[in-house]
Order: C-alpha cells, then sequence, then structure tokens
C-alpha cells in the first residue's frame, strides 16, 4: 500500500451549527418526540416532582439508579418507589429484568438528530443497566445538547483519547422492523423512552 496514492477525502461538512441553546433545546426536543418518545421540559428544582410523577404515571415501583446518580433526583421513600442501586455490588440480570424502569443522567446530546449518548460515566450506568429495563428515564442539561454530530465526536474525540468506554446511542426507544418492515420495539433495548431536559 502506497499512502501517496490515497484518494483525496474532502471534508468540508460543517463543524459548528451555529445554533443558540434555546435553538437546540428546541430542534432537540422537536426530534426526540418524532421517535415517539416521551419530552417533559424542567427546571432543575422542579425535576424530583417531575420523576416521582413520571413513575407514577407510569406505574413505576422498582427503579433501578447507577452509581454516581445525582441524589437530589431521586424519589424520597415517601413516595413508595422502590430504588434499586446498582452499587456497591452490579444488580443482577433478574433484578434488571424485574425493575420497571432505569434513571440515568448523559455524557450529551444531539439537537439534530435527537440522539442521547452514553458512556457509561458517573450517573450514567454500565451498558447493561440501561439496555434490559423495558422503560429509561433520562436526564439530559440544556447544556448538554450539542447542535450537530461533529460536534460531539469532537467531545467524544477527547474523551477517548483518555479512556475508551463503551458509548451508546440513544435515539427514541429501542425499535427495529422485521422483514415486512412491521415496527417492533423493545428488541434491543427499552421499549419506552422519557426525556427530561432540564433548564439550569
Amino acid at each position: 500500500r502506497n499512502p501517496e496514492h490515497d484518494p483525496v477525502i474532502r471534508r468540508a461538512y460543517h463543524m459548528k451549527s451555529g445554533m443558540d441553546k434555546e435553538e437546540r433545546v428546541r430542534l432537540f426536543t422537536n426530534t426526540v418526540r418524532e421517535y415517539r418518545a416521551d419530552v417533559t421540559h424542567v427546571t432543575e428544582s422542579e425535576l424530583p416532582k417531575a420523576i416521582i410523577e413520571i413513575c407514577t404515571a407510569e406505574k413505576v415501583k422498582k427503579l433501578a439508579v447507577p452509581s454516581g446518580i445525582d441524589e437530589k433526583w431521586l424519589p424520597e421513600k415517601e413516595s413508595g418507589i422502590l430504588l434499586l442501586r446498582d452499587e456497591p455490588l452490579h444488580l443482577t440480570n433478574n433484578e434488571l429484568d424485574e425493575s420497571d424502569a432505569v434513571l440515568t443522567g448523559c455524557f450529551c446530546a444531539v439537537a439534530q438528530t435527537g440522539t442521547i449518548v452514553l458512556n457509561g460515566g458517573s450517573g450514567q450506568g454500565r451498558r447493561k443497566l440501561t439496555l434490559l429495563p423495558d422503560f429509561h428515564i433520562c436526564v439530559v442539561l440544556a447544556e448538554q445538547i450539542a447542535g450537530i454530530v461533529p460536534e460531539v465526536f469532537s467531545e467524544l474525540d477527547t474523551m477517548m483519547k483518555e479512556s475508551s468506554p463503551p458509548v451508546t446511542f440513544i435515539s427514541g426507544p429501542s425499535a427495529t422492523s422485521d422483514i415486512e418492515l412491521d415496527r417492533v420495539e423493545g428488541v434491543h433495548g427499552p421499549r419506552r423512552l422519557h426525556v427530561l431536559v432540564v433548564s439550569m
């Protein structure tokens, strides 16, 4: 192989979106909803109450939570919601399967594609934790929403140089189509997704 004969690939695509925060949040919200996911906008102080309301409406009694989750987000014992903590020992597959939902944060998100990115960091959980429960409640801070995909890959590139965690891209509830193009949800991940967009 002679590198001198490699074709020149022009990379003239946009690297920055130019959208302000309000535009990014609005586009992200609309795109996520197109994927049949629910989106709720809350302030930081409203977040714990919103999580309890979602759990109550969806009859969530057992809520799995990752290590490093912000304790201020979590429902209190009086709510009647049992917290299944993935620490100090990991929850078993059966425990995750029997949970009603999982609550996590995220690494970042993309407005253009309505995608949420998890890298297994603090408050996000290991991959199994976010794939086995049938319902995923994900907290996305408005400041975490990038405009377009190249902006996110720039952040991931910096992170991957320091460590190499598995990265998960979530664009709506898990779904696929069979050979007759009938949509089937929940095949390889949560069947339902509720995104809480938090303005600080």
